[in-house]
């Protein structure tokens, strides 16, 4: 059974107390992190008016991130599947002679 742990994440500003495995932690730590840091670069290089214009873009990266990651598994994963169709040919050939 995880052990479960109290943490405050500081996004934007702002303090979010959260209840979560200890598992977990680090990683939540780590992306609250980058979250921030990619807040200031976008406040540094293009003029946003509030902190939800910039949280909606960094949502934005972050999931638009997960898709291409996605997208490039699933083309790698098809990649693989026919070079393993060509290797069984290859062999099924050498076995049959």
């Amino acid at each position: 059974m995880d052990e479960k742990l109290k943490i405050k994440i500081s996004i934007a500003d702002r303090i979010y107390p959260l209840t979560v495995d200890l598992s977990q932690e680090e990683g939540l730590r780590s992306a609250s992190k980058k979250i921030d840091i990619m807040i200031k670069q976008f406040e540094e290089n293009y003029a946003v008016r509030d902190k939800q214009d910039v949280l909606a873009m960094c949502a934005l990266q972050f999931a638009s991130q997960t898709e291409q990651k996605q997208i490039d598994n699933q083309k790698n994963g098809e990649e693989t599947m026919e070079r393993i169709k060509k290797i069984n040919a290859l062999l099924d050939q050498y076995l049959d002679k």
